[in-house]
């Protein structure tokens, strides 16, 4: 038997993504259900009690997992942590009964239990998933096991399955960041790749500041890295292996620059640009053969090109009308057609992995916007407007889109940004430095 409690958060979701004016909102007691008021969104509220220890040295584990926990669940701005100072009765052992009426007093609409063990260097976490006000279970209890290392992303897991069972969508808190990380001053700015987790924890660098290197992108399986490398003078495309740090040029003839790179949808070959005698068009190399083949072929500048899901089409910027605008033509060439007509200037289109949208940056009359649009260029929705807003990259699931933020200033610092596909829930990711250029990962397997 379907529980309303997934069932009305999904069409709350679905809502959400085609609502105007109006947005749905949750009501705060009884049986969950959808109502509409002037556009405001209450998140749903649940209850993250500590997870239990149930093993001694697993204390601080217990304590890190449930606060990451909750931290993912209510950065989405879809969820809303009870404050534990207004419980009722304790949790209790994680498999003793749960007294839901304490929690409807309380208002929680979910209730997250846990525990945590720890022997040996081995971490095991389970978890379960209440719907307080239909006083059941929501699925069935799920237990994971790791090292003490990867406790975080056993976290992140936890979190995605609870997000997955009450939206009825994939999670994407499990999965990793590459950008470009800056320092130093805006005239002598110092860049290297960097990868995280989504929500800035377990930073590392994968090159040094020798060289400005540009635009990284994740495979399809996250475990390679296609950028821009300006190390031999001139722009030229890098391969590089996440695990090892190992890296190689991708070969193509000497005196062209090449740019702008993304994965095929499968892996097997990379799509850019490639600039020859003044003129730019758009390429592909199968990365086994090292073959490549011309997609376009026009007196333009075309650029940014980004596959659809299914690979059987790519999005892209072009000047060919006269101004910067988005395109769309088959992943083997051919005639594009043109799905940008809104004023100003269009750029860096990025498809979502749900197939149904493509994020873009916008300029116009002086600002910068991220936003979206069907694949046929309609519905079109500005997400942020700033002083220099671009690169947008999508979520694993199509939920969120990060990119860039540069401030207005001497300093020009470029920070990390995200927010809901909806336009709502703009925040910061936290990153050491300056960062610009990201593109989210797949969820880590």
């Amino acid at each position: 038997m379907t529980r309303p409690f997934s069932t009305y958060f999904a069409a709350l979701l679905a809502a959400v993504l085609v609502a105007g004016a109006a947005t749905p909102v949750l009501a705060q007691s009884g049986p969950l259900r959808i109502t509409i008021d002037q556009g405001i969104m209450e998140p749903l509220p649940f209850a993250a009690p500590g997870f239990q220890a149930e093993t001694t040295g697993s204390e601080q584990f217990a304590a890190d997992i449930a606060r990451v926990v909750a931290e993912d669940l209510a950065g989405t701005g879809l969820f809303r942590q009870i404050d534990p100072a207004s419980f009722i009765s304790a949790p209790g052992g994680f498999g003793d009964q749960v007294a839901f009426a304490d929690w409807r007093a309380i208002n929680a609409q979910a209730l997250i239990k846990g525990a945590v063990s720890v022997s040996g260097g081995q971490l095991v976490v389970k978890f379960r998933l209440y719907d307080v006000f239909a006083g059941g279970e929501l699925g069935e209890g799920m237990q994971l096991a790791g090292t003490t290392d990867g406790w975080r992303r056993m976290a992140h897991k936890v979190a995605d399955q609870v997000y997955s069972r009450i939206t009825g969508e994939s999670g994407y808190f499990d999965s990793r960041v590459v950008f470009v990380s800056e320092s130093g001053p805006k005239d002598n700015r110092q860049k290297r790749l960097a990868i995280m987790d989504y929500d800035g924890a377990n930073l590392q660098y994968l090159t040094d500041s020798g060289s400005i290197v540009l635009a990284p992108r994740f495979s399809p399986s996250g475990d390679r890295v296609l950028y821009t490398s300006y190390e031999s003078g001139f722009p030229r495309i890098n391969l590089l292996d996440v695990a090892t740090v190992g890296r190689r040029e991708i070969q193509t003839q000497a005196g062209e620059m090449t740019f702008s790179p993304r994965f095929s949808h499968d892996g097997r070959s990379v799509i850019y640009s490639l600039s020859n005698g003044g003129n730019t068009d758009l390429y592909r190399t199968d990365l086994g053969t090292g073959q490549s083949s011309q997609l376009t072929n026009a007196p333009s500048i075309e650029t940014a090109p980004s596959l659809s899901p299914d690979g059987s089409q790519i999005v892209f910027e072009s000047d060919r009308s006269g101004t910067q605008q988005l395109y769309i033509m088959s992943a083997n060439g051919g005639e594009p057609r043109r799905i940008s007509f809104g004023d100003g200037r269009y750029g860096t289109p990025v498809w979502s992995p749900r197939g149904d949208l493509i994020a873009f940056t916008k300029q116009n009359q002086g600002r910068f916007h991220i936003g979206v649009m069907r694949t046929d260029g309609s519905e079109e929705r500005l997400l942020t407007a700033s002083f220099l807003d671009e690169g947008p990259t999508w979520s694993p699931n199509g939920r969120v889109v990060m990119f860039a933020r540069e401030t207005q200033g001497a300093s020009g610092a470029s920070t990390l940004y995200s927010v809901d596909v909806s336009g709502r829930n703009l925040k910061q990711v936290p990153t050491p430095g300056g960062a610009s250029d990201p593109s989210w990962g797949p969820l880590q397997p």
